[in-house]
């Protein structure tokens, strides 16, 4: 076949790289994107069983928002002309920690407030603090993002010095240190799995944007699973000028010199191209794809040695023959921690077998018709880390997973009261092995990097310029420097492919 070339290549249809194409397109650049899958989204997807059509992973998508406060994401969405039907989350969570805790929390900052208030007296001053803290934090991001990498450190100082003074430290020491009672921490800590570490270790400043961006604009749901906007994704794309391959790999990043000049796929075609936008891990990209494997920096795979991989999903699907209201079930979104602190729940992820950490979701109580009528979808996620699943033996695998998935099921039935069982029409459970398979993630991580305080977001934005190992490469996606969770990684994917855009731009002016 003959070699073709394009402005960037793009490897992985993810969210991140899904939305890189999408910038791309629109800052006039004409990409190729590169996916393995036979579909795009990567965990962004859904998939049939009997009746019921699954959301693989979304929780909730942050950054949408309604109408008249439109979030980042949806204002990104929308600039590619991706609309789509949005359903929006009624409550912000029921969060249960048996024995201690049984608490429904709102939406909307006045509302929360008063309701933690009212279940801890006494905590208004420390929460009011926190909530301040929280537009310090969202407030010092927009200035960052706002100088295009160029932030005035006299400017932060003066303009923005409890971002500053935060950023060091982590969830459970900025809490502690404003005197919030015990339980109004565990309760505002609620949202600490998504980001996949304990309290003690969460890196303030994200958890920070995270919880005031869902509380405040809310969260919001597609009504066809997360496979309708990276369905939509794939057809702007397309529409824009770009193309997209699928069941096609990135097998090589081709080098000379320091920097990117072409890739190879797996169906023996060379493409010309001096940026690479990368919708997966440094790991995969300087340990495996780099040809010649002597153009690998050192510092690069020391780098990569240096972090950790996030937690591994694992998630348990079931279709209900009985609705919502017959089941008693009154909300979409359940954390339940087996453990009163999130550092003892937090090894429950480390070990098989047991109660775990669980975050549960009911789909029909945000989209009423989102399986047949007289029926529901329920679904519980746990988190694993990487290792835990290698102990498996392949003729242990489908009992394994289908006595985890049980318990997860009767540990959330005897932590409400409620009873799902008998009502099962569907039972189907994904594992890290499942999303190894189906992403090509290591271990079957849904988390990209482990983002501790001392690797969380504001570390990786400093430190981007020095960690361009080779020109032309940038990273988008749950490894990348806003971290991982769908609004995240949407998000990168603007900001790697306007880094691209820069250099393409600055090359042709130079030319």
């Amino acid at each position: 076949m003959a070699k073709k070339t394009y402005d960037a290549v793009v490897i992985g249809a993810g969210n991140g790289g899904l939305t890189s194409a999408a910038t791309l397109c629109l800052l006039g650049m004409k990409p190729l994107v590169l996916e393995q899958h036979n579909l795009p989204g990567g965990f962004a997807s859904s998939f049939v069983r009997g009746r019921f059509e699954f959301e693989p992973s979304l929780h909730e998508l942050r950054e949408y928002g309604p109408d008249d406060n439109k979030g980042e994401v949806r204002l990104m969405l929308e600039s590619f002309g991706v609309f789509g039907e949005f359903h929006p989350v009624p409550e912000a969570y029921h969060l249960i920690i048996p024995g201690e805790l049984d608490v429904r929390m709102p939406f909307g900052e006045e509302a929360y407030i008063e309701e933690l208030v009212r279940l801890v007296p006494g905590c208004r001053p420390s929460v009011e603090k926190y909530f301040q803290l929280c537009r310090d934090t969202i407030a010092g991001f927009e200035y960052i993002a706002a100088s295009k990498g160029n932030a005035d450190p006299a400017v932060l100082k003066s303009d923005h010095p409890n971002f500053l003074k935060t950023n060091p430290y982590s969830l459970g020491e900025v809490l502690n240190a404003i005197k919030m009672p015990d339980k109004a921490q565990k309760i505002i800590a609620a949202y600490w799995c998504y980001l996949g570490l304990p309290v003690s270790e969460l890196s303030f400043s994200p958890f920070a944007s995270m919880f005031l961006t869902f509380i405040s604009r809310g969260a919001y749901l597609p009504k066809w699973r997360s496979h309708q906007f990276t369905n939509d994704l794939d057809l702007r794309i397309r529409a824009m000028g770009g193309d997209i391959l699928y069941n096609t790999k990135c097998t090589e990043i081709l080098v000379e010199d320091g920097a990117v000049c072409g890739v190879r796929t797996s169906q023996g075609d060379e493409i010309e191209t001096k940026y690479v936008i990368a919708n997966t891990s440094a790991h995969m990209v300087y340990g495996e794809l780099i040809s010649p494997r002597e153009a690998v920096p050192p510092r690069a795979l020391k780098n990569c040695n240096a972090r950790n991989l996030g937690m591994a999903g694992f998630v348990v699907y079931c279709g209900l023959n009985k609705s919502v209201d017959e089941l008693g079930i009154k909300d979409y979104s359940y954390f339940i921690y087996p453990k009163p602190s999130s550092e003892e729940t937090y090894k429950s992820f480390q070990q098989m077998g047991g109660d775990m950490g669980i975050a549960v979701t009911c789909l029909n109580r945000v989209i009423p018709d989102a399986s047949p009528e007289g029926t529901c979808i329920f679904e519980i996620t746990t988190l694993f880390e990487t290792s835990v699943w290698d102990k498996v033996q392949d003729t242990d695998y489908h009992r394994t997973k289908t006595e985890i998935g049980m318990h997860l099921l009767q540990q959330f039935e005897r932590s409400t009261g409620l009873t799902l069982t008998p009502y099962i029409e569907e039972f189907e459970v994904a594992t890290p092995c499942t999303f190894a398979n189906y992403t090509g993630t290591y271990g079957g991580s849904i988390y990209g990097y482990q983002a501790p305080v001392w690797d969380s977001v504001m570390p990786r934005l400093m430190s981007m310029k020095y960690d361009a190992y080779i020109k032309g490469i940038e990273f988008a996606g749950g490894y990348g420097s806003k971290i991982q969770g769908y609004a995240s990684s949407l998000l990168s994917g603007d900001t790697a492919a306007k880094l691209v855009w820069r250099s393409w731009k600055e090359a042709q002016e130079n030319a």
